[in-house]
């Protein structure tokens, strides 16, 4: 992390959004956070004070759930959020204006942060009250909000804003004068009052905006927020407010934050305006783009020609969770749809393959997959707007939430049982939020509104099963519309054979990857399952040529998001896709619906060909092939020019009334080089993002180049609505031809096999970083880049974190006519028949080069055997060499010149140093017994540490040998399978370790295959002999950073002598995720690399 000044010196530090400014590995977008949230509501709406003060006990009692700095005063954000207190606002304005305060509705009230600097302030307020006064409102007052700052840590101290509240009404209801000329409920128009409340929050935000210090918390006619960053048991001793007796309310709604950091950000904290967010909301970019990509489409009766200033809808610099509330808040103000109907199209259910769903409520809920993809995490959400106060689950139900109704018509709501103390005699019901569904109180009507009649109302709404039936064109049933019309589809396989193959050379494929990722797939319909771990070099650092994939990796899930288990779990996740025009999304009509539904975004040959043919029976979706290669005379200079070109004619087919466009490279030949698709695909997709003309298209790809699960992943991540890799086709037909498939000799079925397989890997990859739905990975840019340089990340991976920089445009345009070259090459050459071998997965001599080479291991083994000192220094020098060819960490040196020596007796002795040695976690049923006991006996003999890996350690091992030594491990492992987890286990520790990732496989479970699990292992892991372990991607009772401090909490009781010690994975913003780790009370926090080995798969 960048380094940070100290709190007396954070003006300088920080930008003016609180958090630091983007510096060394920091990025303030990849702050997270987790939280408690609640809230405390009369069904009936009967307001008091007791509600409020009741809030208090709920916010207090979820502190547990937040989280402080090193300061404990500084809290990492609190707030409440309550219906409009009209009592208290009359009295406190009556004191301080001459101007009457109309009836309850009709006036806005709100917190707003401004800057303390004076002319910052006064000028905000100035701009504030213009805006405000050219939108027909104007502003009666403001109020100085009383509070108590002595109680602040210094942090938060150091950002504390000026808290003003304004009162605001609409001028042609109120007028001039100092009292309301009308009062009339029935002639006052609300829902133009509050549209005209919305312009103006958006409106002032944009013009003055965080950079000033503006923030608007609320304003609004129905409620209102105080928050700022406090730890809860601060938010009603510094808001004085809330402890008047007058504040009287129907609802509170409360938040506790946990943030990974405690950076002084007082907008971050919540309730957001009309929502509160407990969770994380894994898909954020890809929501943000399509948001903006949908702008293009927006048109409001309501808004009308306003809507354009109201742009960007999602505001830039806010947290998930406001990013959330501010597209909420647009659907809601739109009015078409209800509050709660809002989230259930933002939040949908699981309902693709729920057979108990009625079919009224999935026609609802296909309707909205037209409309928008899901906001996708785990998350709860509570909201209120006035009338409405309620919670919702998202489809996966890992954040708890409970729930009592009282005799005395109290619903209390919060994160867990127990927030506020109830007399069991006054509990009427009482339950537990399930996955997907809401909990809803209508304080209008004066009820709660079940689950089932909520959704029922909403799917009656309008004719959706038939919308559904009439304007969706599935992708199957166009296929065998065309088919039956005798529409030729079959694709044709040429002569050339597997080793003659020049396309497959032109593409870089190997002999590796075909017989070890593309065969097994098309023979078994599912990847091979292997040892993992990669002592190959970074694709930046290769010696040959690499595809663009190889320079991205996967983002995963780890501690303040858990992955999915995606077998448990399969009822949630789903690869159907919508693609093509979107509908606006103000509105609700049968054209929304007019989209093609893909059962999955690999497409065959077949498949491709029937979109490319569908207009023969669908004449309005026209589709336009774009070619992806450019004339080889062109040189280098060709591919920059081409991409653009590409971009430009994407443009122009939009404009013609093209629905689909197919970006392929199959024109591949002697005197055509092809772009990489990938890059093809991002910079059409950010291109099109940026004018705000993606949502008016579906893209797919035809390509040559991808082969791998990750190949498809990274297409689908950065925008591709679906992809063709029609040469591993024909690859596979090849194979199959000549009969190099196991048990597979119909190249249909091994095809068939092969997309089984790739849906398969796709739906673990999303499962990884804890996503459910295709449609919410697509465009999401859950990658990072390892040498790509700024200026390509910038054309087609905007927004990608790639943090040493590296290949540029010529570099990549030299790679790809290096590849041509393999296919077709310039002059005559005479070469070896067949694919080449790599050594990209297995070491080959003249290959790629591997940390551990067949020399390297002799060498290691003479040593050992032999006690050989000059193979060990071999060894040692080859290895050297061997890491500075593959790793990063291998180009560092110590720079001797500029050092100062020390004297000898200054430096710790080696005695002292190996104890700070530890082995890796690697259980005995994966390494062996004689593998592990070695290891131990090595370390307890210098004085470091071993660690037992996950598979649990017999108590035998404690026992002393009869020569002196033992084979306890000092490290005890607690993964996500538990094995072998006992209390013995966990009270014969120096330190206890929590695996919540593993660098072979981050994001991902284990399996030790049956055949390992010996009598003694079993024995060890409590299991049967025999029997496969699997360890799941998550731990099932880590869902958040709180459930992880709690279980710190736990296993510091259970052994209070062991260290705690937390085991993550590297990626980017790890140091980030290990400071909120730090602040859940760990004691010591290991990151692996990513080039980890398991013994296991």
């Amino acid at each position: 992390m960048g380094p940070v000044a100290p709190v007396g010196n954070f003006k300088q530090a920080v930008n003016f959004s609180g958090l630091p400014a983007k510096q060394g590995l920091y990025d303030p977008e990849y702050e997270k956070d987790a939280c408690g949230v609640g809230f405390s509501c009369h069904i009936k709406g009967k307001v008091s004070h007791k509600i409020v003060s009741d809030a208090r006990s709920l916010l207090c009692n979820l502190s547990h759930r937040g989280a402080v700095g090193a300061d404990t005063r500084d809290g990492d954000g609190a707030g409440v959020m309550t219906s409009m207190p009209h009592k208290f606002v009359v009295k406190e304005f009556n004191s301080l204006t001459k101007c009457v305060i109309p009836p309850m509705g009709q006036y806005a009230f709100g917190n707003v942060f401004f800057s303390p600097d004076e002319a910052i302030l006064a000028e905000s307020k100035q701009v504030f009250t213009q805006l405000a006064e050219s939108l027909d409102l104007r502003v009666l007052g403001w109020r100085v909000v009383p509070r108590d700052s002595t109680i602040l840590g210094p942090a938060a101290l150091s950002r504390e804003p000026i808290i003003q509240q304004p009162v605001v009404v609409l001028k042609r209801a109120y007028g001039e004068g100092e009292s309301p000329e009308t009062t009339d409920a029935d002639s006052f128009d609300t829902k133009f009052f509050e549209r005209q409340l919305y312009v103006l929050r958006k409106q002032a935000t944009h013009k003055l905006g965080l950079e000033k210090w503006f923030y608007i918390c609320s304003l609004s006619n129905m409620n209102v927020v105080y928050k700022g960053q406090l730890a809860p048991v601060q938010v009603y001793n510094y808001y004085l407010d809330l402890c008047n007796s007058d504040y009287e309310a129907h609802f509170a709604l409360v938040h506790s934050r946990f943030s990974t950091n405690t950076f002084p950000s007082w907008d971050r904290a919540q309730p957001m305006r009309l929502a509160a967010h407990n969770g994380e909301i894994n898909t954020l970019r890809g929501n943000k783009n399509w948001m903006r990509a949908r702008e293009g489409l927006l048109n409001s009766k309501l808004f009308g020609d306003e809507l354009d200033s109201l742009y960007p809808i999602i505001e830039e610099g806010g947290s998930d969770s406001a990013a959330f509330d501010n597209c909420l808040e647009l659907l809601v103000i739109n009015g078409v749809l209800s509050l709660p109907e809002a989230v259930m199209l933002m939040v949908p259910e699981a309902w693709l393959d729920n057979d108990h769903m009625e079919d009224d409520k999935k026609a609802f809920y296909e309707w909205a997959s037209c409309m928008m993809e899901p906001w996708d995490g785990p998350a709860l959400f509570t909201f209120a707007d006035g009338r409405y106060c309620g919670a919702n689950l998202d489809r996966n139900g890992l954040r708890p939430c409970r729930f009592y109704v009282t005799t005395d018509d109290i619903m209390i709501c919060a994160s867990e049982v127990g927030a506020i103390l109830i007399e069991p005699e006054k509990v009427l019901s009482k339950g537990r939020l399930q996955p997907g569904k809401m909990l809803l109180v209508d304080t209008k009507e004066g009820r709660i509104v079940d689950d089932k009649e909520l959704k029922h109302k909403t799917a009656s709404r309008c004719d959706f099963q038939g919308w559904v039936d009439q304007q969706i064109l599935s992708l199957p049933r166009i296929h065998e519309k065309l088919k039956a019309n005798n529409v030729k589809l079959a694709p044709t396989l040429d002569d050339a054979t597997i080793a003659d193959d020049r396309r497959l050379l032109a593409f870089g494929y190997t002999l590796e990857q075909l017989n070890l990722l593309v065969a097994p797939m098309a023979s078994d319909g599912k990847e091979a399952l292997g040892s993992m771990g990669n002592d190959g070099p970074l694709a930046c650092m290769a010696p040959q040529p690499r595809l663009m994939y190889d320079y991205f990796r996967q983002l995963f899930a780890q501690v303040t998001n858990p992955p999915i288990d995606p077998i448990r779990e399969s009822i949630v996740m789903s690869l159907q896709c919508y693609v093509g025009p979107q509908g606006n999304l103000l509105e609700m009509n049968a054209k929304q619906c007019a989209r093609l539904k893909l059962p999955s975004p690999v497409l065959s040959m077949e498949e491709l060909e029937a979109i490319k043919q569908m207009t023969t029976i669908n004449p309005s979706w026209r589709v336009k092939t774009l070619d992806l290669t450019f004339a080889k005379s062109e040189g280098t200079a060709g591919y920059k020019k081409h991409l653009d070109e590409v971009c430009a004619q994407t443009e122009a087919a939009i404009a013609e009334g093209y629905k689909v466009v197919v970006l392929s490279d199959r024109a591949t030949a002697a005197d055509r080089v092809p772009v990489s698709a990938l890059i093809a695909s991002g910079s059409v997709h950010h291109h099109l993002v940026k004018n705000k003309l993606r949502s008016r298209v579906a893209l797919l790809v035809e390509t040559g180049e991808a082969r791998e699960v990750h190949h498809l992943c990274v297409l689908l991540g950065y925008g591709a609505d679906g992809v063709c890799p029609y040469l591993t086709f024909k690859a596979i037909a090849k194979l199959a031809r000549e009969n190099a498939l196991k048990d597979c000799t119909n190249a249909d079925k091994a095809v068939r096999n092969w997309i089984k397989a790739a849906d398969g890997g796709i739906l673990k990859v999303m499962s990884k970083m804890g996503i459910s739905t295709l449609q919410s990975y697509k465009g999401a840019q859950i990658f990072e880049a390892l040498g790509v340089d700024q200026s390509v990340i910038d054309v087609a991976f905007v927004g990608t974190a790639s943090r040493i920089k590296g290949i540029t445009f010529d570099w990549i345009a030299q790679d790809a006519f290096a590849f041509h070259e393999k296919g077709w090459a310039s002059r005559e050459t005479v070469q070896i028949a067949g694919l080449p071998e790599s050594g990209e997965y297995h070491w080959r001599d003249g290959g790629d080069p591997h940390i551990n080479s067949p020399a390297s291991i002799a060498n290691l083994q003479d040593a050992v055997r032999s006690k050989n000192d000059a193979s060990y220094a071999k060894y040692s020098a080859s290895a050297y060499e061997q890491i500075k060819n593959c790793t990063l960490r291998g180009m560092l040196d110590f720079d001797y010149d500029s050092g100062r020596a020390i004297p000898l007796e200054q430096v710790e002795p080696w005695t002292e140093i190996v104890r700070r040695f530890c082995t890796g976690a690697m259980s005995y049923g994966s390494i062996s017994m004689e593998s592990h006991s070695a290891l131990a006996i090595a370390m307890n003999r210098l004085g470091g540490k071993s660690n037992t890996g996950e598979g649990g350690e017999d108590p035998e091992r404690s026992m002393k040998l009869a020569n002196g030594d033992t084979m306890r491990s000092a490290i005890k492992q607690i993964a996500s399978g538990r094995f072998g987890v006992t209390s013995y286990y966990l009270s014969d520790a120096d330190e206890l370790q929590i695996k919540m990732a593993q660098g072979a496989k981050p994001g991902e479970g284990g399996e030790l295959p049956g055949h390992k699990v010996s009598q003694s292992i079993a024995r060890t892991r409590h299991s049967t002999p025999g029997v496969g372990l699997i360890s799941p991607p998550p731990h099932h009772d880590i869902y958040s950073i709180e459930d992880l401090k709690q279980l710190i909490y736990d296993l510091k009781c259970s052994n209070p002598r062991a260290r705690v010690s937390v085991k993550l994975v590297s990626e980017v913003g790890v140091g980030i995720v290990a400071s909120g780790v730090a602040k859940a009370k760990a004691d010591h926090i290991l990151i692996s690399g990513h080039d980890g080995g398991t013994g296991a798969s």
